[in-house]
């Protein structure tokens, strides 16, 4: 099966129902395939071949629900990019995977005006919610519109590429994460079996497609023929409570921060939002009391903790009846795939032994878009000699019924909101401002964010450079959930005999003051 067999099959089974609500449209199933059939073919008819590449550079829309579909119907390969990067970075994406087609708006444009001409495998950009345009660049309404709805015939197989997804690497350069069909929809079954999805449901995201949760949304509730609201953000929460009354929101899919900001709101009582069926986080752990709050909050909601990776989509779930008895757990491996621990040397561990993370399953991704090498890192021979598993990087143990804790990550690799940021590549930016002698980024415990970004830097004497001013450069130049949300400066960091800054031993100090503890001996404890 492939992806865009969901929209098809759910027009067919529920042609008239409300399929998607987003800046004030209302598309039907009928309404949101046939725009993606013409997208398809718009697609086709300016070079994009089986197998090309899509970039779509827009906010939550129609426009970029349709351009998912519509690409995949063209038998294509679709990469959301967050809507926040800066032109550099798009550029190097837009040539690192040779995409064929650029999907954009005209808040955007800007953007990628700058990084188009750097692209040279470029045939094709449309821009959606514009006329009058340079020469190059094709209006979306314009070129949806004279295109058909005929089915393109030679879309493909199952296993072929559906999308990319970019990710932080250590090394800070992103990395393509490449899904192919079956891995979606192995993902997305699983996923709706233990929510028990179902075309009742009417599901609120405000999550960024570019973020494999946000995505999923999506590619979940056309799955099961369900109601999908998006919104951009979660800007105005106040808005947000308001639509989950109006739509009478069935599903709502948060991260940490959101519930933070939820529990602080004083217009919210128990029982406020009676049409509320289940509640799903992921990225960060939940703080137990948190969970305790949510659950008194919304009385009759299931609220759902998982754990998940972008390798894989998701790797845990802990079904809503264990939360008050094992609030810290992310569950177990989740329907049709399995998880365990092991050791340094790939043995699995007994209970309470802490190891790293192994997943199997139809939903680990295929590899790293043209990266061998950081893809045997994640993808190591599995118990049959058939396949690859997938090693996850974060360390876990596990209870004696099989519930799983996570406990940290063996990489620098920050997670924070949701989000992968690579140190190095917030240090890269911070490098390019003068003034700067050297620079370290680490992830600083945070009871919202999982982990808040923080630089330490020592800079140049008479240099004039303030905290606001290194933040203020980063926002310039890195997307928004990558800028630290705090600067110190020192007057120098602690290296080794080699003179590489001993980031672990900064980690160190700062997860000892999280905890109240002094960090003069952090460096014994630096992993």
């Amino acid at each position: 099966m492939r992806v865009e067999a969901f929209l098809e099959e759910s027009r067919r089974r529920h042609p008239d129902k409300i399929a998607l609500v987003a800046g004030g449209a209302r598309l039907s199933y009928a309404d949101l395939d046939a725009a993606a059939s013409r997208c398809a073919n718009a697609l086709r008819a300016r070079g994009l071949a089986r197998g090309d590449r899509v970039v779509i550079f827009l906010n939550n829309s129609v426009e970029a629900v349709v351009s998912i579909f519509g690409t995949l119907k063209a038998g294509g390969v679709f990469s959301v990019v967050n809507p926040g990067t800066k032109a550099d970075k798009l550029a190097w994406l837009l040539e690192k995977y040779r995409a064929t087609a650029l999907v954009t708006e005209r808040r955007l444009l800007p953007v990628a005006a700058e990084a188009i001409p750097r692209a040279p495998s470029l045939v094709l950009a449309l821009v959606a919610g514009a006329r009058d345009l340079p020469a190059g660049l094709v209006a979306w309404d314009a070129a949806l519109a004279a295109a058909g709805e005929a089915p393109v015939a030679d879309r493909g197989i199952d296993v072929d590429l559906a999308m990319i997804v970019t990710t932080s690497g250590s090394t800070g350069v992103p990395k393509g994460v490449m899904m192919t069909h079956q891995n979606v929809v192995a993902a997305a079954t699983s996923i709706t079996t233990y929510l028990q999805s179902s075309p009742e449901d009417r599901v609120l995201s405000v999550l960024p497609l570019a973020f494999d949760y946000g995505l999923y949304q999506v590619l979940m509730s056309v799955k099961v023929g369900a109601t999908l609201v998006l919104e951009k953000s979660f800007t105005y929460p106040s808005l947000v409570l308001q639509k989950l009354k109006e739509e009478r929101i069935t599903g709502l899919p948060v991260v940490p921060t959101m519930v933070a900001i939820l529990l602080q709101m004083k217009d919210i009582a128990p029982g406020d939002f009676p049409d509320l069926r289940y509640v799903t986080s992921t990225a960060a752990a939940l703080p137990p009391a948190h969970i305790q709050r949510l659950q008194d909050l919304f009385p009759a909601t299931r609220l759902y903790s998982m754990y998940g990776l972008t390798e894989c989509k998701r790797c845990t779930w802990l079904p809503p009846e264990e939360l008050r008895r094992r609030p810290g757990s992310v569950g177990i491996a989740i329907p049709g795939t399995e998880a365990w621990i092991v050791d340094e040397s790939g043995r699995r561990v007994a209970p309470g032994v802490v190891g790293e993370l192994v997943i199997r399953g139809a939903h680990v991704f295929k590899g790293y878009w043209e990266n061998p090498e950081e893809t045997d890192k994640m993808l190591k021979p599995g118990p049959w000699p058939w396949e690859k598993v997938l090693h996850t990087g974060d360390l876990f143990k596990a209870d004696a019924d099989g519930y799983l804790y996570f406990i940290g990550r063996k990489d620098d690799i920050i997670k924070t909101a949701g989000e992968k940021v690579s140190p190095k590549e917030v240090e890269n930016a911070i490098y390019a401002l003068p003034g700067i002698r050297h620079a370290a980024v680490i992830g600083v415990p945070d009871a919202v964010l999982g982990q808040a970004i923080r630089a330490v830097v020592v800079a140049e004497p008479d240099s004039g450079l303030t905290e606001r001013g290194v933040i203020a450069h980063c926002a310039a130049h890195l997307e928004s959930f990558m800028v630290p949300g705090v600067v110190e400066f020192r007057g120098e960091l602690p290296q080794g005999p080699t003179g590489k800054i001993r980031r672990s031993q900064l980690q160190a100090e700062a997860a000892r003051r999280a905890l109240g503890l002094p960090a003069a001996d952090a460096e014994a404890v630096a992993p």
